[in-house]
C-alpha cells in the first residue's frame, strides 16, 4: 500500500528530527509533493546524476540522502548547471528528494554511531553532546573490549567500509597501542582539539587537511594526542544507509525500501609513488 509523503516526513523527522541539525546544515524535503503518494524509496549518501538516475530508472518515488543538494545557495536552476538538471530530472519523474544529514549524525544509532558499533566499540557516548537531548550529539569515543594495534584497526577498518580509491591513510606506528577510540563519520578535522578526542588513542574520520592532520600529528608525538586514522568521507557514512533502511521498513513495512551500491566518492583510482 502507498504512504502519503507528508506520513513519511513526520516518521523521519521522528527518526531524525530537524531540529537537531546544526545551524548551517540545510535537512528536510528538497523537491516533492507532500500529497504525493510513496511506494518506492531509495537511499544514498549524495544526491549526483548517477543516484538520481538510480532512483529514477528504478521506480522509486522517493531519494533519500545524506548530504543536502542544495547546502549553499543558488541563484538559478537551469538545466545546465548540474543541480539545476538533478532537481528538472526528479521533478519530471515524480521523484521527491530528501535529505538527513547532521540530524541523522547526531541521534543515538546515526552516521558516527553505527562506525563505532561495526568496529566493536562499547560504551560509545557523544565527542560533543546536546545541550537539550541525551544520547545525541556528534562522533562517538568508547573504547575496544579488547586492546589492539593501530595497524590491525586500520585493517580492520578496511574490511568494514566499503572500498574507495584512497583507502585508509594513518598517522602514527602500525604497532602502537590502540583502546580507546573517537570517530567522526564525514568531516571531522573541526573536533580535532576537543578533549574527548585529544584522550583517545586513536580518532577516526574524513576530509582531514593538511595543516590540522600535521599539527595534531605533532602534538601527539609530545604524547598528548591520538593517532589519525582519515579515511573516504563517502564510506564513513555509507554504512548508516542499512540502518536508516531497516528503521524505515519497521515504521513502514508496506514500502520497498532500497540501498544504493553504487560508489560516489567523488575519486576514481590513486597512483602510488
Amino acid at each position: 500500500m502507498p504512504v502519503q509523503l507528508a506520513d513519511l516526513l513526520t516518521t523521519i523527522d521522528r527518526r531524525w528530527p530537524v531540529a537537531g541539525a546544526e545551524a548551517w546544515d540545510a535537512p528536510g524535503l528538497v523537491t516533492g509533493d507532500p500529497a504525493a503518494s510513496v511506494r518506492r524509496v531509495l537511499l544514498a549518501v549524495d544526491a549526483v546524476q548517477a543516484t538520481v538516475d538510480e532512483a529514477v530508472e528504478s521506480g522509486a518515488d522517493l531519494l533519500i540522502t545524506h548530504h543536502p543538494l542544495l547546502l549553499r545557495g543558488v541563484t538559478s536552476v537551469a538545466e545546465d548547471r548540474y543541480k539545476g538538471a538533478l532537481i528538472a530530472r526528479l521533478i519530471r519523474a515524480d521523484c521527491a528528494l530528501l535529505a538527513a544529514h547532521t540530524n541523522a549524525d547526531v541521534v543515538e544509532d546515526g552516521t558516527s554511531a553505527v562506525l563505532a558499533e561495526r568496529l566493536g566499540m562499547t560504551d560509545a557516548s557523544p565527542i560533543v553532546p546536546s545541550s537539550t537531548t541525551p544520547g545525541h550529539g556528534l562522533g562517538r569515543v568508547g573504547r575496544l573490549a579488547e586492546p589492539t594495534t593501530l595497524g590491525r584497526l586500520a585493517r580492520r577498518l578496511a574490511e568494514v567500509l566499503p572500498p574507495t580509491a584512497t583507502g585508509v591513510r594513518v598517522s602514527g606506528g602500525y604497532d602502537d597501542h590502540v583502546q580507546m577510540i573517537a570517530v567522526c563519520g564525514g568531516a571531522g578535522d573541526s573536533l580535532l582539539a576537543d578533549p574527548a578526542v585529544r584522550a583517545a588513542d586513536v580518532y577516526i574520520t574524513a576530509d582531514l587537511r593538511h595543516h590540522p592532520a600535521s599539527e595534531a600529528r605533532e602534538q601527539a608525538l609530545l604524547g598528548t594526542g591520538p593517532a589519525l586514522i582519515d579515511v573516504s568521507h563517502w564510506a564513513s557514512e555509507w554504512l548508516w544507509l542499512d540502518r536508516a533502511a531497516a528503521q524505515l521498513r519497521t515504521d513502514h513495512p508496506d514500502l520497498e525500501i532500497a540501498v544504493s551500491e553504487l560508489r560516489t566518492d567523488p575519486w576514481d583510482f590513486q597512483v602510488v609513488q
